[in-house]
């Protein structure tokens, strides 16, 4: 695979509930992260005292993130209204020559900075709130 521009890797939010998804604007740098726990079954019969895991088991979770300048469109304010109303829509997080991520997140963290000197600028954080789905592009 060829090297990929970072500007590339876009977070969408869906704008009313019905599959309007459009990129958070402003965003200069952002992230998603996969993990899984693992469930650790290590006995006295594990050969050599090896660790043993449990495939299929423990948690999945996924986080986005991202920073950016504070532009005041829609997707900034459909942002605070997802934070404060305690929403958990849909998000897309397209991945270049890779494939797009899709499924509920919540906004667990929005800050927003700015000097006298500078432009505003602001962080997200999301948590994945339910099963993802993976399309291959």
């Amino acid at each position: 695979m060829a090297a990929q521009n970072g500007k590339d890797l876009l977070i969408k939010v869906d704008m009313d509930g019905e599959g309007s998804f459009e990129t958070m604007a402003g965003l200069r740098a952002s992230r998603i992260s996969f993990n899984a726990e693992q469930v650790d079954v290590t006995s006295l019969e594990s050969t050599g005292g090896w660790r043993e895991l449990l495939a299929g088991a423990g948690i999945k979770s996924a986080g986005i993130s991202g920073s950016g300048v504070f532009r005041d469109a829609g997707t900034d304010e459909r942002a605070r209204a997802i934070f404060f109303n305690g929403e958990i829509p849909e998000f897309q997080v397209f991945i270049p020559d890779f494939g797009v991520v899709e499924g509920p997140f919540q906004i667990s963290a929005i800050e927003y900075a700015g000097s006298h000197d500078g432009e505003a600028t602001y962080e997200v954080s999301m948590a994945s709130a339910g099963a993802l789905r993976f399309t291959a592009i």
